[in-house]
C-alpha cells in the first residue's frame, strides 16, 4: 500500500510539473495590442526618437550591428567585423541568406548604399561580401554607431521602405495613427511567436491606461510621472533605468563671460530634487550630466541644480524666453516651477510658444546604450561640435562630456525613467536599460483571471 501511495504521489507531481511547463512554454499565434505616445506621419526607422517607437521600428528594420543589454556591439546583419589600427578603416562581413520582406536579397552593395546615404561624411563601398567604411578621423565606437536607427538597412519598394526584420508593415494609417505589423514567415532568424502587432500611436497616458483597463491593449508606454499610478490592477509595470534627459537648452552660444555667469546662476537656481519629487513623482535622478550614471559611471561628479540658500543672485536683471512642449501638460508644470526658481535669483523667464525662444525645455530619449555614441547623438541634437574620443576608455568619454558641458549651452536637470505596463498574459518581453522594448520573443498565453 505504501509503495502504491508513493507511486501515486510521484505521478501527481509529474502531472503538475507537466502542467506548469505547458503553461510557461511559448505559444505560437495571437495579436499583441500596443499603445504608445509617439505620433508620426510616415512609418520609417527615423520617424521618431522615442524609445517605444524605436522598439516597434526595430521589428521591421534591422542594422548591421545591435547592442546587447550592456551596450556592447553584437552581430545582426553583419556576422563579424574588423578595424585597422587608427580606427579609421572598418570591414563588416554581411550575413548570407538574408532577404528583404519582398524577397530581394541583401548583399554588401545594398548595405553600403544605405549606409552611404545616411552618412555622407563616410566613404562606404562594397568589396565582395564586405562593407568597407573609411572615416576622415578615428571613430573607435563605429560598430556601436551602426546600431542607430538611421543606419538601418532598407530599400524602397512600392512607395514604402522595406526591411529585413521579424515583422513587416501590413498597414499604416497616418490619420488614425494605427499600425499593423505582420509576422515575417521568411525571417532569417526564425518566425516570431505572435502573428501580428496592432499599435495605436499618439496616445496620452490616460488613454493608454484606459485601453488596458478595458482589455483593448496588452502593452502600453508609461510616462515617468505616472509610474506609481499605473502600478496595481491586472497589469505588471516594468520601469527602465533613467534613460530620458530633461534639460534646458539655449538656442545660441554664450557671447560673454557675463552671459556664462548668468547661465550658471540659472542652473544653480533650479531645485532639481523638488522638480523630480513633485512633478515627476520621484521617477528620475537629478543630475548635471548629459549621460545617466548607470551608463557613464561618473554622472555623480557633476552637481545637479542647487535650490538652496547659497543660490547666487544675478548682478543685474535679465529676461529670457522659455518654450516647452505645448502638448505635454507635465512639461508646462515643470516650466512653471523652473520660472519660480529663476525668479528667486533675479532671472525672469517668460514662457512662450515661439519657435525662436532663448531657451527650450526638452526631454530626449537616450539615443544609445553606448556612451560614446550617445554623446555623439546628443551633441548632434543640441547642435554642438561633435565630441572627439581618443579611445573607448571611461576617461575619454568623461573628457568629451566635460567639453560639451563647458559650452554652457545645455543645462541637464534630471534623468527620467520610462516604464511599460503589460497584461499578465504577455510573456518574453525584455525591457532594456535604455528604455527600449525587446519584442522579438514575446508570446501570449491565456490570461489568468
Amino acid at each position: 500500500m505504501k509503495r502504491f501511495s508513493s507511486i501515486s504521489i510521484v505521478a501527481a507531481s509529474l502531472a503538475c510539473a507537466a502542467t506548469a511547463i505547458a503553461a510557461t512554454r511559448p505559444h505560437y499565434g495571437g495579436t499583441l495590442r500596443v499603445a504608445v505616445q509617439a505620433s508620426i506621419q510616415t512609418f520609417g526607422p527615423t520617424a521618431s526618437d522615442s524609445a517605444a517607437f524605436r522598439s516597434l521600428s526595430q521589428l521591421v528594420f534591422e542594422t548591421l550591428v545591435k547592442l546587447d543589454d550592456r551596450g556592447r556591439p553584437q552581430p545582426l546583419l553583419a556576422t563579424s567585423w574588423q578595424v585597422e589600427p587608427g580606427s579609421q578603416r572598418w570591414r563588416f562581413q554581411v550575413r548570407n541568406g538574408v532577404v528583404f520582406s519582398d524577397g530581394i536579397p541583401v548583399d554588401a552593395s545594398v548595405a553600403a548604399a544605405t549606409l552611404r546615404a545616411a552618412n555622407p561624411e563616410w566613404k562606404v563601398f562594397a568589396l565582395g561580401e564586405l562593407v568597407m567604411i573609411e572615416t576622415s578621423s578615428p571613430v573607435p565606437n563605429l560598430a556601436a554607431e551602426l546600431a542607430l536607427a538611421r543606419n538601418s538597412i532598407s530599400r524602397r519598394g512600392e512607395g514604402k521602405l522595406i526591411g529585413t526584420g521579424p515583422f513587416t508593415v501590413a498597414q499604416w494609417d497616418a490619420v488614425k495613427q494605427h499600425l499593423t505589423l505582420q509576422a515575417n514567415d521568411q525571417y532569417w532568424a526564425g518566425r516570431p511567436f505572435i502573428d501580428s502587432i496592432e499599435a495605436d500611436l499618439g496616445k496620452n497616458d490616460r488613454d493608454e491606461l484606459m485601453l488596458m483597463d478595458l482589455g483593448k491593449s496588452d502593452l502600453v508606454e508609461i510616462a515617468p510621472e505616472d509610474i506609481r499610478r499605473a502600478q496595481g490592477g491586472n497589469r505588471v509595470v516594468k520601469p527602465s533605468q533613467p534613460a530620458e534627459l530633461l534639460a534646458l537648452v539655449f538656442t545660441r552660444s554664450a557671447q560673454s563671460d557675463d552671459e556664462i555667469y548668468l547661465r550658471n546662476a540659472l542652473a544653480m537656481s533650479i531645485d532639481s530634487a523638488a522638480l523630480n519629487n513633485v512633478v515627476f513623482q520621484a521617477a528620475g535622478e537629478p543630475s548635471g550630466a548629459l549621460l545617466p550614471n548607470w551608463l557613464s559611471g561618473y554622472a555623480f561628479v557633476y552637481p545637479s541644480g542647487g535650490g538652496g540658500a547659497t543660490r547666487p543672485r544675478v548682478p543685474h536683471p535679465v529676461v529670457w524666453t522659455l518654450s516647452c512642449d505645448s502638448v505635454d501638460p507635465v512639461a508646462r508644470i515643470a516650466a512653471d516651477r523652473i520660472l519660480l526658481n529663476a525668479k528667486d535669483v533675479g532671472i525672469t523667464l517668460q514662457i512662450v510658444n515661439s519657435e525662436n525662444p532663448d531657451i527650450r525645455l526638452v526631454k530626449l530619449a537616450l539615443p544609445s546604450a553606448d556612451p560614446q555614441t550617445a554623446l555623439n547623438e546628443l551633441a548632434r541634437d543640441f547642435q554642438l561640435p561633435a565630441p572627439t574620443f581618443s579611445n573607448l576608455s571611461v576617461s575619454s568619454v568623461y573628457s568629451a562630456e566635460s567639453t560639451l558641458l563647458q559650452s554652457h549651452q545645455v543645462l541637464p536637470l534630471i534623468h527620467l525613467r520610462g516604464a511599460v505596463a503589460l497584461r499578465t498574459n504577455v510573456h518574453g518581453l525584455k525591457l532594456l536599460p535604455d528604455g527600449s522594448w525587446q519584442l522579438d520573443n514575446v508570446w501570449l498565453s491565456s490570461e489568468t483571471p
